[in-house]
């Protein structure tokens, strides 16, 4: 089994969190993430030009970008990372242009190095699978897409043909840590997506509470959690673990005993 089958085949939902690499003390904020529960880790590559996200994870790339952070580093710190954690799902996410610049294969070689489980690119389209999907699943690399409220029933098989590890349910149309789903539409489109895959469904954006987290938790199969932690970091500085640390260990806490 892959550790993204290990952990969403745990009798409870998954708890993902989100950080940035190159964003204060990364190690020690990804280990204060596992302490406190988190199942999945999706760590951010810092760019210039994050689209799909809202302030705090803007806040968060450019505080990185401005400290020198590059795609060496973001390796160097999945790779420590999987030493200390061999059982937790990494996931890279990220933009297409440091994914792709020096080519697919590359990159997936790279990761796969890196003892990276998949890939989230955000502004790369089902279309363009092409441009990195083949790469990545030849090196066992899970190309996780995203689906939202308006991937309709005609595209929603475009999405999901060549995605794996799981589906990544954007809730709200817009960017991230701005505004949440009503739950009643959340669990419509789950039910929906459902329809079409067996692949484990988690939902994100705007999810920043323990209840927000339990609420979608007894729908989904895992719940992303991202600027609610990002802003913990911009805000503590050296001292962040200890902070994520409680408030992941609030979530999980939420997620896990949801249903």
């Amino acid at each position: 089994m892959t550790r993204f089958q290990t952990t969403f085949s745990a009798p409870h939902p998954a708890l993902v969190c989100f950080i940035t690499a190159g964003d204060g003390d990364t190690a020690a904020n990804l280990d204060a993430l596992v302490a406190g529960g988190a199942d999945v880790i999706e760590l951010g590559m810092p760019f210039t030009d994050p689209m799909a996200d809202g302030p705090a994870i803007q806040a968060a790339n450019l505080r990185s970008l401005g400290a020198g952070t590059t795609t060496a580093d973001v390796l160097r710190l999945a790779t420590e990372f999987r030493a200390r954690h061999p059982q937790v799902p990494l996931v890279l996410m990220g933009y297409a242009n440091p994914m792709v610049r020096r080519g697919p294969e590359w990159f997936a070689e790279a990761l796969a190095a890196a003892g990276v489980d998949g890939v989230i690119c955000v502004d790369l389209a089902p279309e363009e699978d092409p441009d990195l999907g083949p790469a990545l699943r030849a090196k066992g690399i899970s190309p996780i897409r995203l689906a939202t409220p308006t991937t309709d029933e005609k595209r929603l098989p475009t999405v999901l043909d060549g995605s794996s590890g799981f589906v990544y349910y954007v809730s709200v149309a817009g960017i991230t840590g701005l505004q949440q789903a009503a739950i009643a539409s959340i669990e419509d489109n789950v039910r929906r997506i459902k329809q079409h895959t067996d692949l484990p469904i988690a939902v994100g954006f705007g999810v920043r509470t323990p209840e927000q987290a339990a609420e979608i938790a007894r729908v989904a199969d895992g719940v992303v959690v991202g600027s609610a932690l990002v802003e913990l970091v911009g805000e503590h500085g050296a001292a962040a673990p200890a902070h994520l640390q409680a408030l992941t260990a609030a979530l999980a806490a939420a997620v896990h005993n949801a249903r």
